[in-house]
């Protein structure tokens, strides 16, 4: 039996974590994660960032996301404490991006992408460790699905903005995102207020069924799902990097390269949602499999065709992709550990950003010659296809057939 969104809830219990979390996500990946990508061009086209500035922000970003999904695992007792935390610190890191320019001292520039990155980290752990367990407990698991699809809605909202906004000097756009993640974080402190996850109040028997109802994964089938959604990290950050920068080489109007990052965003948004609504029972491990060997198109595509269209096209193949498997594999993790998922989940975040720091270090060390016809973005695209095909066939193989109808 399918199950109806959380909107249906008649209590109105389900609705304000479901709304917190999305809303969570959005201000914490879809503006302090991923704002940067439709900004960058933007910024370069201001003369307050250079291609090679802007490489290096993207990269010490990667290196703050790794560092705050190393670290998450201190909120581990508190999930709510370090997601508000997170989500102040978001909009503040935002904010202040809009100062600086060409003039600047470089390591402000630097800081405060590091430190953007750490929030994100941070807020998707302690958002899925909260909301998870808070859902959980009120024997609503399934409805956590919903809260990936604020990382869509963000990464839409932020690039529609910077879409419509394409044409304002790039700290304009900063500014007004920093006051969308502000009134983000503002909502999920009223909204999660008195929900605490500290305490676990249903009965013994319910957590030990919950518990119960997954087979345990040994530790080496467990390092192998790490090892998956680190693959997926580096599979997708070349498109979720450069797809707009891609897309400006082809077509230099910011209101027609932009469109790129809203449909990202929107294809993320929509893939989640229609997961959530269709396939709530079905296995976690398979979705994310499907998903991995669908964003292995994406990356495929813009290796034969490299036009504004295909580009375009890739863009809704790997965003419509990306969040599910983000959502798959999180939940994956939650059902694995029911007792303690923030660990593991902190575990595999930190796969994941070692993953994507990866990817452009790849790009840069293979650097501006042509091999084979394909530039340094092409051989990374390439081996993220094979990786993600590789990943995306032991991942279905290896799903438990026995999980098929338990609840996400």
């Amino acid at each position: 039996m399918k199950t109806k969104p959380p909107t249906a809830d008649p209590q109105g219990t389900i609705r304000p974590i479901v709304a917190s979390g999305l809303v969570a996500l959005a201000a914490a990946m879809g503006i302090g994660r991923f704002a940067f990508t439709p900004l960058l061009p933007l910024m370069v086209r201001d003369g307050s960032l250079s291609p090679a500035t802007g490489a290096a922000w993207a990269a010490v970003n990667y290196g703050g996301y790794l560092l705050g999904a190393l670290t998450a695992s201190r909120f581990a007792g508190d999930p709510r404490r370090g997601l508000l935390l997170s989500l102040l610190g978001v909009a503040l890191t935002t904010l202040a991006t809009a100062t600086v320019d060409a003039g600047t001292i470089p390591l402000l520039g630097l800081g405060l992408r590091g430190a953007a990155g750490v929030f994100s980290a941070w807020a998707l752990v302690c958002a899925s460790g909260w909301c998870l367990a808070e859902l959980a407990r009120r024997q609503a698991g399934q409805a956590g699905a919903w809260i990936y699809t604020g990382v869509g809605l963000g990464i839409a909202l932020a690039g529609l903005l910077t879409w419509l906004g394409g044409r304002q000097p790039a700290h304009w756009l900063w500014l007004e995102l920093g006051v969308v993640a502000g009134s983000g974080a503002l909502f999920v402190g009223s909204q999660s207020s008195g929900r605490s996850a500290g305490a676990d109040t249903r009965p013994a028997r319910v957590a030990e069924r919950e518990a119960a109802s997954v087979a345990p994964l040994s530790r080496g089938r467990e390092l192998a799902l790490v090892v998956c959604y680190g693959t997926f990290g580096f599979g997708y950050i070349v498109p979720a990097t450069f797809l707009p920068t891609m897309a400006r080489a082809l077509a230099p109007d910011p209101l027609v390269f932009g469109l790129t990052w809203p449909l990202f965003g929107l294809a993320a948004a929509l893939s989640v949602a229609a997961v959530a609504r269709f396939l709530p029972n079905r296995s976690r491990q398979r979705i994310w499999a499907l998903a991995q060997g669908v964003m292995a198109l994406g990356t495929a595509l813009p290796l034969v065709v490299q036009t504004l269209p295909a580009i375009a096209l890739s863009a809704v193949l790997v965003g419509g992709t990306f969040m599910v498997a983000t959502m798959a594999g999180l939940q994956l993790a939650r059902e694995t550990r029911p007792d303690n998922p923030t660990p593991l989940l902190a575990r595999m975040t930190a796969a994941f950003a070692a993953g994507q720091i990866a990817g452009p270090l790849l790009v840069r060390a293979i650097g501006s010659g042509h091999w084979g016809g394909w530039d340094a973005l092409g051989w990374t695209g390439a081996l993220a296809t094979l990786l993600l095909i590789l990943t995306a066939t032991w991942l279905w193989r290896a799903a438990q057939p026995a999980l098929e109808s338990q609840p996400a």
